[in-house]
C-alpha cells in the first residue's frame, strides 16, 4: 500500500492487478486538487497532460490498452474520449482499434465547447469535476450521425475511473438521445479503481472494463480547515476567439482521418521540443509532437488545462493564463516553467492573438502554431 500525506488528508492506495508493462509508478503520481469536492488528484505520467512525456511513451500505452479490448464486437462501434483530459487517450486507442475494425468504428470526444453548426447529440454532468456541464456534439453527415445511433458497442475512455458515476451520466445521456440498439459498453482506462461501483450503474447493459492497473483508493481526511478558493473554469460558452480549426479530430464524429501538419519540423537532430496542446484540442497537436519525434528530436508533449491544482508533490511549477477562446477563465501549464526546452510549441485551434501575452513571459522560447496562415 502507498500512503501520499497532503495538507487536507491522507490518500492510501493498493494496487491489485497490473499490466506486464506498466506499474503503479509507472503511471501515475498524485497533487492536491484546488477544489471542496475533491481533494486529490491522481496525476497521470503517460496521459501527457500534465506532465510532459515522450510521444512514443503515449503510444505504448495505446498499443496496449487497445489490445485488451474483446475482439468479438458488435458493429457499428462508437468509441468516446472523455473532455478534456482523455481526449487524446481516446484518439490513441481509436487509432488502434481502427487498424482491425475500420470505418466499422467511429471515434468522438465529449466537449465543453457547444458549436453552434453542430446538432447535441446529448449533455451530461461530471459531477465531482470543476467544469461540470459536458456536450456530446454528432455530425450534419447523416452516415456519421447514424453511425452513432445505430451502435451496438459503446467504447468509453477516461484516463481513471474512480466511482464510475460520470460514465453512467454518459450512458444515460445516449440513451435518452436514442441509442437504442447498444448491447454491450466496454470502459478503457489507463487505471481502474472503480471495480466495486461498477456493478450498480443501473444503465440496462453490461459493463465491462479494461485498464492497465486496477486497484483501490481510500481518503482519510485529518479535518483541517483549508480555505480553498477554487477559480470559476466551468464556462461553456464561445466568446471573443472563435475555434477555427475544423473538428475532424473528434469533437464531430469522425473517422481520424486528420494527420499532424507536415510544415511543422525539427531545426536540428537531438533538439528538445515541448509540444503543447490547447485543452481539449490535443490529438492534432500530439500528432505534430509524434511526428516531430520520428524526425529525430528529444519530444515531449503536455497540454494546457483548465484544473486548478496546487503546486507540489506531482506539480512542480504553474504556468497560470487566460483562456484562449475569450472565455476569461484561468488556464494553466504545469511542470514546463521549471524545465529548460529549445522550442516549446503551443498548438491552438484559435487564432494567434487568442493567446494570454503573459504566457511568453512564463515560457521561454515559446512558439505559437495556429490554423492562421
Amino acid at each position: 500500500m502507498k500512503k501520499i500525506q497532503l495538507s487536507r488528508g491522507e490518500i492510501s492506495v493498493s494496487v491489485d492487478r497490473t499490466h506486464p508493462h506498466w506499474q503503479l509508478d509507472d503511471l501515475l503520481e498524485f497533487a492536491e486538487r484546488i477544489n471542496p469536492k475533491r481533494a486529490f488528484l491522481f496525476v497521470s505520467k503517460v496521459l501527457g497532460k500534465h506532465i510532459p512525456v515522450a510521444p512514443s511513451v503515449m503510444h505504448s500505452s495505446y498499443i496496449d490498452l487497445a489490445a485488451l479490448i474483446p475482439k468479438d464486437l458488435a458493429y457499428p462501434i462508437t468509441v468516446i474520449g472523455m473532455a478534456e483530459t482523455a481526449v487524446g487517450l481516446g484518439a490513441g486507442v481509436y487509432r488502434e482499434l481502427k487498424k482491425t475494425h475500420a470505418e466499422n468504428a467511429i471515434f468522438l470526444t465529449t466537449t465543453r465547447h457547444p458549436i453552434s453548426d453542430l446538432p447535441t447529440l446529448g449533455l451530461f454532468l461530471e459531477e465531482h469535476s470543476h467544469a461540470q456541464d459536458q456536450f456530446i456534439l454528432s455530425s450534419h453527415d447523416q452516415r456519421k450521425h447514424q453511425h452513432i445511433l445505430e451502435s451496438k458497442t459503446l467504447i468509453l475512455v477516461d484516463d481513471e475511473i474512480s466511482t464510475g458515476k460520470t460514465f453512467k451520466n454518459l450512458i444515460k445521456s445516449l440513451q435518452h438521445s436514442g441509442l437504442e440498439q447498444v448491447e454491450r459498453v466496454i470502459l478503457v482506462t489507463l487505471v481502474n479503481w472503480a471495480e466495486q461501483h461498477l456493478t450498480d450503474l443501473d444503465v440496462g447493459l453490461p459493463i465491462e472494463v479494461v485498464s492497465l492497473l486496477h486497484g483501490e483508493w481510500q481518503w482519510q481526511s485529518n479535518n483541517e480547515v483549508v480555505h480553498i478558493e477554487m477559480p470559476d473554469v466551468s464556462s461553456t460558452e464561445q466568446h471573443a476567439h472563435k475555434i477555427i480549426s475544423p473538428h475532424d479530430w473528434g469533437r464531430e464524429p469522425s473517422f481520424l482521418n486528420c494527420s499532424a501538419w507536415q510544415q511543422v519540423k525539427i531545426n536540428h537532430q537531438h533538439e528538445k521540443i515541448l509540444v503543447l496542446g490547447s485543452g481539449e484540442f490535443s490529438w492534432i497537436p500530439f500528432l505534430i509532437a509524434e511526428q516531430l519525434e520520428q524526425q529525430g528530436a528529444e519530444v515531449y508533449f503536455s497540454s494546457t488545462t483548465r484544473s486548478p491544482i496546487m503546486q507540489g508533490h506531482a506539480i512542480q511549477s504553474i504556468c497560470s493564463f487566460k483562456d484562449n477562446y475569450g472565455l476569461n477563465i484561468d488556464n494553466f501549464a504545469y511542470n514546463v516553467k521549471h524545465q529548460d526546452f529549445d522550442r516549446v510549441l503551443l498548438v491552438i485551434e484559435t487564432a494567434r492573438d487568442s493567446v494570454d501575452p503573459t504566457l511568453f513571459e512564463q515560457i521561454k522560447n515559446l512558439e505559437i502554431i495556429s490554423y492562421e496562415c
